[in-house]
């Protein structure tokens, strides 16, 4: 049988310290499965990294099948609308896959041009039943749920049944992912606990790391900054953890979530976005209000305090990241991409 041919648009930025994103991980995992993909761009400049795209479309519009386009709701948002622009002049068919947590308002404030990129697409692939249900509360039907995917061979399972107050942090360090949350719960954490620590892992997008390691260092937190890290590497460091927390402002579903479930690591969560169509309160996680870091850091203890909470927790987290496994979620993407 013929192989598809797929062009990949999104920021493979990997090579470049940026943490490892869908386009890697579903790249992959499609060519395993057999189909010729393209990936582009690996280009940092973000002019340039549109001009690499549109190039792309034009170069293989007489070779492939069809373009996946990972679409975020800020200044990405706007490459989407160019290369699906290009696709539909070449009457090329192409999927938006939906990243942004924040696309909800996106397609209100841009309603002329979400109705192009998003009404005019083959079909839409929300990773998370928060973005099918805001876009189909927006009219969209042309729109599918296939969640993020993981290997779970690739993640060894760890019951916690007594948590200590060793605490995983894995995320970029940008603004709208609130990393000075994190060390704000971790101050908080050590009036209860002073031995609390926390790792945190990711690179540095923007000032909000220079601002995280100033205030760790102000306050004499136990914090350990470990940069970005292969997803081999931090997967090795959760057996020293007890706890992971997730403080971001805007989510969509997170892969970094999914792959602490997979661990059995417990997980405290701001209660944003597509969070709580990922964590049942109080199941497979607890959830806090954003921004409230006692009532995040009280959410914390209860794991710390209950061995059978941290320890029913973990097991359903596992069993919740069960359902993220590559060999159950490419049985959707084959059936779209046929």
């Amino acid at each position: 049988m013929k192989r598809k041919k797929i062009l990949y648009i999104g920021n493979a930025l990997t090579h470049k310290n940026v943490t490892v994103t869908t386009i890697d991980t579903l790249s992959a995992s499609l060519r395993n499965e057999g189909y010729d993909v393209q990936v582009v761009s690996r280009i940092q400049n973000k002019i340039g990294r549109l001009w690499d795209m549109l190039r792309a479309v034009i170069q293989y519009k007489k070779q492939v099948d069809i373009v996946l386009i990972d679409t975020y709701s800020t200044t990405n948002y706007w490459y989407a609308v160019w290369v699906a622009k290009l696709c539909r002049f070449y009457q090329i068919p192409y999927i938006p896959i939906l990243h942004g947590g924040n696309l909800p308002e996106r397609i209100k404030k841009s309603a002329s041009s979400a109705r192009k990129l998003f009404g005019r697409a083959y079909i839409n692939v929300a990773p998370s039943s928060y973005l099918l249900e805001a876009f189909q509360k927006e009219g969209y039907s042309n729109i599918r749920h296939i969640p993020n995917t993981i290997d779970l061979t690739k993640y060894p399972f760890q019951l916690r049944k007594k948590c200590a107050p060793k605490v995983l942090w894995v995320r970029s360090f940008a603004t709208i992912y609130n990393p000075m949350m994190a060390l704000q719960v971790l101050k908080e954490l050590q009036k209860t606990y002073p031995e609390a620590t926390l790792t945190m892992v990711g690179p540095k997008k923007d000032e909000s790391f220079d601002r995280c390691y100033a205030f760790a260092k102000a306050n004499n937190l136990s914090v350990i900054f470990t940069g970005k890290l292969s997803k081999e590497a931090w997967i090795s460091l959760a057996p020293a953890h007890d706890l992971f927390i997730n403080t971001t402002n805007f989510d969509n579903t997170p892969v970094s979530i999914i792959e602490a479930m997979a661990l059995g690591l417990p997980i405290v969560s701001t209660n944003v976005g597509g969070i709580p169509f990922l964590i049942e309160d109080q199941q497979n996680g607890l959830l806090s209000p954003a921004e409230d870091v006692v009532a995040f850091v009280d959410k914390m203890i209860q794991l710390i305090e209950n061995e059978e909470t941290a320890s029913r927790i973990s097991q359903q987290a596992r069993e919740s990241a069960r359902g993220f496994d590559w060999e159950k979620v490419k049985i959707s993407w084959n059936d779209v991409l046929s």
